[in-house]
């Protein structure tokens, strides 16, 4: 290894690296890693550490992988915060209210949003967030959706066309055209910007009928699949990802047991579809949280993200997830926290990512806290002393791969 591009971490006293190759060990104590040229080179006890050219120690903290945010939709303007304070006060959440956004976000500039955006990156990033997904969805107009992915593309690799989000208002009356848009010349434009589509099914979004048309475009165009699903009650959308081999499924909140079976069968035959859980939608919406403990027994394989955006849920915090994880959907905190990392790495198909054994991106999280156990006990505290990226202490998140 050359000195010049090590970093050896010491005196970690609890290191969770949820290495899939050692399953029967994901925490070990009085450990150190090594990352060498932005991945995880070796991992061992802190008495044998090698030397390295930046030497950090964690005087006895946890260390944890970096959060995998495997759900966000963060290129936007404007404001909702009246929609919260309404929902607070009794009013239902409906898919609505993302028309709003849409109209502040064509509005503003390229700077504006990007200003935005890279605002609420380097937030998720503070609190030990390392790879990041980010949507389009508030343009919903060729240009506007494209627009939004280049600027996604400039913080993150993982980008994901949503131009069926919602029907736009100047398509209220003529749904069908709107859906052959967004299968034909907006995915044809988004394309080259991303690496996912993803369609909102929803009573106030689209049927499930017209999730498959895009989504099979999306595909035809060499794009892999996600969906949104379940969020306000069964509806059909996890037997469609399912059965188009989708990478993942958000929010669950509402599954029927055949839902619950086919995820657990899509789990056991390998690389199947994810269910992902955005428990931050369910506190800020006043919505009921999706049952995790039901999804763990049947062998589904989870994962958590923040669903940052506008309207539902204006939080990226990971930490706070971990937490509503452990509270209210029946996750122990170690399942928590590997959901929250490996199984955000697993509905992005990403094996380098979400744990922190050997040949991993050196993506790492020392605690304030001597246990991870910490970020399900203390929440709302900020627990996350420093974050590494590929090995560099205090920098931004990875740029987009070419």
């Amino acid at each position: 290894m050359s000195a010049a591009t090590t970093t050896v971490i010491t005196n970690i006293g609890q290191f969770v690296s949820l290495d899939p190759a050692e399953p029967e060990r994901p925490i070990r104590t009085g450990a150190a890693l090594v990352i060498a040229d932005g991945r995880v080179a070796w991992v061992g006890d802190t008495v044998d550490a090698p030397a390295a050219d930046t030497r950090i120690d964690a005087e006895g903290a946890a260390v944890i992988p970096g959060f995998v945010d495997s759900h966000n939709h963060l290129v936007f303007a404007g404001d909702r915060v009246d929609e919260f304070e309404a929902r607070m006060a009794g009013r239902s959440y409906t898919a609505g209210g993302i028309r709003t956004t849409v109209a502040a976000t064509r509005a503003a500039s390229d700077d504006e949003l990007r200003v935005r955006l890279r605002h609420l990156v380097a937030q998720a990033h503070a609190q030990g967030t390392t790879t990041l997904e980010i949507k389009s969805g508030y343009g919903l107009t060729v240009d506007d959706e494209a627009r939004s992915l280049r600027l996604a593309r400039e913080v993150t690799p993982e980008t994901t066309f949503l131009g069926a989000h919602v029907v736009p208002a100047e398509f209220a009356d003529d749904r069908e055209t709107y859906v052959d848009l967004v299968g034909g010349d907006m995915l044809a434009a988004c394309a080259p910007h991303v690496r996912f589509i993803d369609v909102f099914i929803d009573s106030g979004a689209f049927t499930v009928d017209e999730a498959r048309r895009v989504l099979l475009a999306g595909r035809d165009a060499g794009l892999e699949l996600r969906v949104h699903a379940g969020q306000l009650a069964p509806d059909g959308g996890v037997a469609l990802a399912v059965e188009l081999g989708a990478a993942s499924v958000d929010h669950c909140t509402f599954l029927t047991d055949d839902d619950v079976e086919l995820l657990a069968a899509s789990a056991r035959a390998g690389d199947g579809t994810v269910a992902t859980l955005l428990p931050l939608v369910e506190f800020s919406t006043n919505q009921p949280y999706p049952d995790a403990r039901r999804l763990l027994d049947a062998g589904v394989a989870v994962a958590l993200a923040s669903d940052c955006n506008p309207g539902s849920n204006f939080s990226s915090s990971m930490p706070l997830a971990v937490a509503l994880a452990v509270r209210e959907l029946g996750m122990t905190p170690l399942q928590a926290l590997t959901a929250a990392t490996r199984g955000g790495a697993r509905a992005l198909r990403r094996t380098d990512a979400g744990h922190l054994g050997v040949g991993a991106r050196g993506d790492a999280v020392i605690l304030d806290a001597p246990d991870y156990r910490h970020l399900a006990s203390r929440p709302g505290v900020p627990l996350v002393r420093r974050v590494l990226v590929s090995g560099e202490p205090d920098v931004a998140l990875h740029a987009p791969r070419e």
